[in-house]
């Protein structure tokens, strides 16, 4: 799914939908994450990355096909490297992917901005990662404390992000 076919949704009316669940299926991420790229809702499975302070994973995962996922960054919510910067927002962008997650920083807001590509995360940090060729794809991982499993549905808005273990909007 591209961007432009995203499905409308509300995570306010997904939160009312599913206040009952205790089974974990569904999950509400703390309203930490800002906007640093395209400001619109988007939606998509997820395909997870863990990485500190090391992009090399990120990199690798921007530049195949994003098919209209969602690239969820754990960086352990570290404040001292970004993860994401305008190169690799702008591959992502290029690659389909419907939008990225970072638990942790980003840096180049104007080139992400640029990018069109919705982007959320704890803040901006001028300083890059170190290239190690260090971190895991595809695994579990947490944001701020939140699990977020690969093939989760993730949902954002400006109201905020919801995870679901399965798709959650009525196919078109």
């Amino acid at each position: 799914m591209n961007t432009s076919e995203q499905p409308a949704f509300a995570t306010c009316d997904l939160c009312d939908a599913h206040e009952a669940d205790t089974s974990g299926a569904f999950r509400v991420l703390p309203p930490v994450l800002r906007d640093f790229g395209a400001v619109r809702p988007f939606c998509g499975p997820v395909h997870t990355v863990r990485c500190l302070e090391d992009n090399s994973r990120v990199r690798e995962a921007v530049n195949s096909p994003g098919q209209g996922r969602v690239l969820v960054v754990d960086g352990g919510g570290s404040l001292r490297r970004a993860l994401v910067g305008g190169n690799l927002a702008l591959a992502a962008a290029r690659n389909g992917w419907a939008g990225i997650v970072v638990d942790g920083c980003v840096r180049d807001v104007a080139e992400l901005r640029a990018s069109g590509l919705p982007i959320r995360a704890l803040a901006l940090m001028p300083l890059r990662t170190e290239k190690r060729g260090e971190g895991q794809a595809g695994e579990p991982v947490q944001v701020q404390g939140v699990w977020v499993r690969p093939g989760d549905w993730l949902y954002a808005d400006e109201d905020g992000v919801v995870v679901a273990d399965r798709a959650l909007h009525q196919a078109s």
